[in-house]
């Protein structure tokens, strides 16, 4: 028996299973790095913005619950560019360049 309802509900659920795999998963595993990136930020590290805007941490300026710091994607990041120093949103942060250690450099 080929029951024409089992054959479509297969379909579309081939059809989900592809669209997660294909768009959902990998996006969600790009966030998810992006994230431990961001809570690895050093100050001293040098930084590129998704403005474009490339120049090294001076300050992180962390929430505080209890005593105890919360990393968050709305704290404050400030970065020297050149003269000038910016605040940006920790969330808008691209690109961590991190620079050598002066160990590696001796």
């Amino acid at each position: 028996m080929n029951n024409p309802l089992i054959s479509t509900i297969l379909m579309y659920g081939a059809i989900g299973a592809i669209f997660y795999f294909v768009l959902l998963r990998p996006q969600q595993k790009q966030k998810k790095e992006h994230d431990t990136m961001l809570r690895s930020l050093r100050r001293g590290d040098e930084i590129v913005t998704s403005g474009g805007v490339i120049g090294e941490v001076t300050f992180i300026a962390q929430q505080t619950k209890d005593g105890n710091p919360v990393v968050s994607l709305d704290d404050r990041v400030t970065i020297k560019s050149g003269d000038t120093r910016l605040i940006v949103e920790r969330g808008r942060i691209a690109k961590i360049m991190r620079k050598p250690s002066t160990a590696a450099e001796e």
